[in-house]
């Protein structure tokens, strides 16, 4: 928790410091650039931040930690820190990057904010920014033990057994050890990252979900091409030159939105490619035998933009309590919905609990509608590809 001494500061100082976020994380950014162009090309996304989301994201959980400090001082935002934490394991973040981090990021605070940071300013939010630092490493440390890895040292060359055109915009890849050594364990719902060499020298990297059970001798990821440039080099790359017998760098897998254990019953909700972590759980659900009561909701543009539709009927239909409700946009002959999800139609069990994977817009309505139906906001749990834009405003 934040000292006595700090305490009144950074409650005085939130509302400028936060209301210059924007303009501090650019300019940290930009400093940060400047002095470690590697950084840029070879571990954050370029993509984040041409669109400015990275910089969002980054504002959006400083500002949320802090709010966190002064109005829950004995507990510990551990949802963000676990969410912020897994991601940067995936991506081999090292405890000694931190401490660049703060260079940079609090020489950009006294550039936007000149005199007001006076010294008791620069110790309060000091404060703050090595509370959620030290907090991170300290989970990503368990991460990367629970990993049997290094810290940082989460990459692995992997072949690509197979590949499966899904839709017209959607590839699947089967990947194996190159050395023939059985992949690792995993949680159904967990990701990997992908780092592929570009044709301008950069390592770029990116998060897939793992879209099959463990328990098996080989991992599958499903991507989907992005448009835009840079935002898809990745998905694109992939598409483009990935082939059976070709080799990538995977990482670890890491991700905290993981199937429950136990026989309580199951939301899982998608829209578009976030179905991917849901079909991992249903695997696994299937594989095992499982009785409980798991209602699936997915809402995609058509039924052939859809990946994976006839795996999810299967999985879903393989389940004695299992239910399955799709909203297209466009439904055709499918007997589909038509429009967007919608849960407050649906039957949900008494004690559900839900697991929410999509576009943030996606997110947002469901949960809404999740929470107005009475279902706990504690017991409403998501994944978002990209930066969390959300951080700090789920409850």
């Amino acid at each position: 928790m934040l000292s006595e001494q700090a305490v009144p500061v950074v409650r005085a100082t939130l509302p400028v410091v936060g209301g210059a976020l924007d303009r501090i994380t650019e300019r940290f950014y930009g400093r940060l650039f400047a002095a470690h162009p590697e950084l840029l090309r070879d571990l954050f996304n370029r993509g984040n931040q041409a669109s400015g989301e990275q910089r969002q994201a980054l504002a959006g959980s400083i500002a949320a930690f802090a709010v966190a400090l002064l109005e829950r001082p004995d507990e510990r935002p551990d949802v963000m820190l676990s969410r912020i934490a897994h991601k940067h394991a995936s991506l081999g973040v090292t405890s000694a990057q931190y401490k660049t981090v703060h260079e940079h990021l609090f020489a950009a605070i006294v550039e936007v904010l000149g005199d007001a940071v006076t010294p008791e300013v620069a110790r309060a939010w000091d404060e703050v920014y090595w509370l959620m630092a030290n907090a991170l490493i300290a989970v990503e440390t368990r991460l990367y033990q629970q990993a049997g890895v290094a810290e940082g040292q989460v990459w692995r060359s992997m072949e690509v057994a197979e590949r499966r055109e899904e839709t017209p915009d959607t590839v699947s890849f089967v990947l194996r050890h190159t050395d023939g050594t059985p992949t690792a364990a995993f949680r159904p719902g967990q990701y990997v990252s992908v780092r592929v060499a570009l044709p301008d020298g950069a390592r770029q990297i990116r998060q897939y979900s793992l879209s099959a059970a463990p328990g098996r001798p080989q991992w599958r990821i499903t991507v989907k091409r992005v448009d835009g440039d840079p935002a898809g080099e990745v998905s694109s790359w992939l598409h483009d030159h990935a082939r059976a017998g070709d080799t990538v760098e995977v990482s670890a897998p890491f991700g905290d939105l993981v199937l429950p254990e136990g026989e309580s019953p199951l939301l899982l909700a998608s829209a578009g490619i976030g179905s991917t972590p849901m079909l991992a759980m249903l695997d696994h659900l299937a594989s095992t035998g499982s009785t409980r009561p798991v209602v699936v909701v997915h809402a995609d543009r058509t039924p052939a933009s859809h990946a994976h539709a006839a795996e999810l009927r299967r999985l879903v239909d393989a389940l004695p309590q299992g239910a399955l409700h799709l909203w297209y946009e466009e439904p055709g002959e499918s007997g589909a919905r038509a429009g967007r999800a919608d849960v407050t139609a649906l039957d949900l069990p008494t004690g559900v609990t839900a697991y929410l994977c999509g576009p943030l817009p996606f997110l947002r309505a469901v949960r809404g509608d999740l929470v107005g139906r009475g279902v706990a906001a504690a017991d409403i749990h998501y994944e978002v590809f990209g930066p969390d834009l959300w951080l700090g405003h789920e409850n």
